[in-house]
């Protein structure tokens, strides 16, 4: 760990680490909850993101105007995310005002006081976020896929929740849940710009002390199913997502997993780019993606086609998956790794992303990683790891979801025998 970076676990249990960036005049400050859509039960599907909304519609010292005015009174900007592993609140404002920042995010997760007409204006805007997502299909098909992928468990259900669940939802169930789960001792709180370390610990003791105890709660283990979902949909495009059970985060073949994403459909010069959009012209997008998981993780290919398409599209695809198994160039694994090295390097230059990359480290790993063993782990990755770690998934049982003009696009069944012969 650099000199920069400063870790801290406090008595309550609560985790305080700080990167201090020279010459730059902010700081992003954020509370890192290890509670997401995977730690929910069934009936309480969607409470994470609810409980994400209304911290920011009132606490026992601010109503939500004040919260927004405050912050936005200094010209800074907060913000929240709820993932099926985590929720995130965070800020970034001047150097000067991070003690308010901290004030406020603290505020927000100890005494927020869910006044009942607050929650019901919120369940009715998440109800309108739900609608709007059922209404994208290049935004829906991937919670379709991973309903299919994960099918009658935690880690499949959407992070929004659905209809039934937000108008059930009751301020009990939202209370009782940030009791659940919202301690310090399933909290980081990371810092990165222009702080001092002795300055957060400070602001940790006066704005944190009254996180309750957690019961610590286990999440339910993420089970691969696999299967095929399809929705006929009257659209200019069927919207297709094959995927496959892949790595967590802390296995070996983590990084040759990224590299082979990258390599085939990470960029302009990947594999399914040149082949599907610039030699065949079939479709405007598509791009392969990694999520790793604490347990587990998804590859997978999304690509948007007209319905004639998808007929050519789906076996060509296949073919590129079945020969990158057998067939990598020296020339594109450098490519890829040098893609992948100029990401990572990119995001450090960003005060909110090293603030992020801090507490997920932490939260996955138990340690910060220093950028010089990651870069290591890039320039590591052989032809052969690559290879081995695209024969592990695509010999997998793959998962097929389809919206739109899907008539076409070949079966499941199908599908899998290709990848088998």
């Amino acid at each position: 760990m650099n000199d920069a970076i400063q870790l801290t676990r406090l008595n309550s249990g609560l985790t305080v680490v700080s990167e201090r960036m020279p010459r730059v005049e902010t700081v992003s400050i954020g509370a890192y909850v290890d509670a997401g859509t995977r730690h929910e039960r069934a009936a309480e599907n969607g409470v994470s993101h609810f409980l994400e909304h209304m911290a920011f519609k009132g606490t026992a010292r601010r109503d939500a105007a004040a919260i927004a005015r405050e912050i936005e009174n200094v010209g800074g900007h907060l913000n929240a995310y709820t993932s099926r592993e985590n929720t995130a609140f965070y800020a970034k404002v001047l150097k000067e005002d991070a003690g308010l920042a901290a004030d406020i995010l603290g505020d927000i997760l100890s005494h927020s006081t869910f006044v009942p007409e607050e929650l019901e204006r919120e369940r009715g805007v998440i109800l309108q976020e739900i609608g709007q997502a059922n209404d994208t299909p290049d935004d829906i098909v991937f919670d379709h896929f991973q309903a299919t992928a994960y099918a009658s468990q935690a880690m499949g259900r959407p992070v929004l929740g659905t209809e039934d669940t937000i108008k059930a939802m009751s301020r009990e169930a939202l209370t009782g849940y940030m009791r659940a789960h919202y301690g310090p001792t399933r909290m980081v709180l990371a810092a990165a710009g222009a702080i001092e370390h002795a300055d957060l610990l400070a602001m940790a003791e006066a704005h944190f002390a009254d996180l309750p105890a957690c019961r610590e709660p286990a999440a339910e283990p993420a089970r691969y199913t696999g299967g095929e979902f399809r929705e006929e949909r009257d659209l200019d495009q069927v919207h297709l997502v094959l995927g496959f059970p892949s790595v967590s985060a802390t296995d070996p073949l983590h990084t040759p997993t990224q590299v082979l994403s990258t390599l085939l459909g990470g960029g302009m010069s990947s594999r399914l780019f040149q082949e599907i959009r610039e030699k065949r012209g079939l479709v405007y997008s598509i791009y392969s993606f990694a999520s790793p998981f604490q347990d587990g993780g998804l590859f997978a290919i999304y690509a948007g086609t007209g319905e004639d398409q998808a007929e050519e599209l789906v076996p060509v695809a296949l073919e590129e998956l079945r020969r990158v198994q057998a067939d990598v160039t020296r020339d594109e694994l450098d490519r890829a790794k040098a893609q992948l090295r100029a990401s990572l390097l990119m995001s450090l230059e960003s005060t909110g992303s090293r603030c992020e990359q801090l507490a997920r480290q932490l939260q996955v790993h138990g340690r910060i990683i220093p950028v010089e063993e990651t870069k290591a782990r890039i320039a590591a990755v052989t032809v052969e790891q690559v290879q081995q770690a695209a024969a592990r998934m695509f010999r997998a049982a793959p998962t097929l979801t389809a919206l739109g003009p899907a008539g076409k696009v070949p079966a499941l069944p199908r599908i899998a025998e290709k990848l088998a012969a």
